[in-house]
C-alpha cells in the first residue's frame, strides 16, 4: 500500500485531458438550436431518453450534456422525467425483449407531434448485441424512427448536431403517429 501511495504521488493523478472543443463553433450551435427549437415548437424541446438495453456507454454521453462544459438548456433542450411531457425519444441500446413492452408504452404515452431518436450504434441496427437472444432487435423494430446518431457511443457534440439536424429536417413539423 505504501509502495502505491508513494507512485501516486511521484506520478501525479491519472486524468483525461478535457474535450477539445472550439468554444465559439459550440457557441455558434448552442444559438442555431435554440433557434430552430423555439421556431419549431415556440419552446425549447423536451427530451425523454429511454434505456432499452443497452451497456451504458450512450447515456454516459448522454449525460455529459447536462455538465458545466456543454450546458444542455442553453442549447434550447431540457430532459424530463415523464414521456407525457416530452417531444422527443431518445433510445439507446438493441432494445431487448424484457424492455420491449416499455418502450412501446412510453411511445404511446409521448404526445403527438413526437420523434424518436436511435442513439449509438446499437440502437441504429443491433451493434454488438445484433442477433442477441436476448433482444427483439433495434429501435426502428419496435417504434417508428426519425433520426440515427451512429457511434459506439457518440460523443455529445454528435448529438447536439443530430438534434439541430432534425429540427432543421426539410420535412416540416414532426408527424402524428399513433
Amino acid at each position: 500500500m505504501r509502495k502505491i501511495l508513494f507512485q501516486s504521488l511521484l506520478k501525479g493523478p491519472v486524468t483525461e485531458t478535457g474535450p477539445a472543443a472550439d468554444d465559439a463553433e459550440v457557441a455558434a450551435l448552442a444559438q442555431r438550436v435554440d433557434a430552430s427549437a423555439r421556431r419549431r415548437l415556440g419552446r425549447s424541446l423536451a427530451i425523454r431518453e429511454v434505456d432499452a438495453g443497452s451497456c451504458n456507454g450512450c447515456e454516459l454521453e448522454i449525460h455529459a450534456l447536462n455538465n458545466p462544459f456543454y450546458d444542455l438548456e442553453r442549447f434550447g433542450f431540457k430532459f424530463v422525467a415523464s414521456p407525457r411531457h416530452a417531444d422527443v425519444l431518445m433510445v439507446t441500446g438493441p432494445v431487448t425483449h424484457n424492455m420491449r413492452e416499455a418502450l412501446e408504452r412510453t411511445y404511446a404515452a409521448t404526445p403527438d407531434p413526437k420523434w424518436v431518436v436511435a442513439v449509438g450504434d446499437c440502437a441504429c441496427d443491433g451493434g454488438l448485441f445484433a442477433g442477441s437472444y436476448a433482444c427483439a432487435g433495434p429501435v426502428e423494430k419496435v417504434v417508428p424512427v426519425d433520426l440515427r446518431i451512429r457511434g459506439c457511443p457518440p460523443d455529445p457534440v454528435a448529438l447536439l448536431k443530430g438534434l439541430l439536424a432534425l429540427l432543421e429536417a426539410q420535412s416540416g413539423p414532426a408527424r402524428s403517429r399513433g
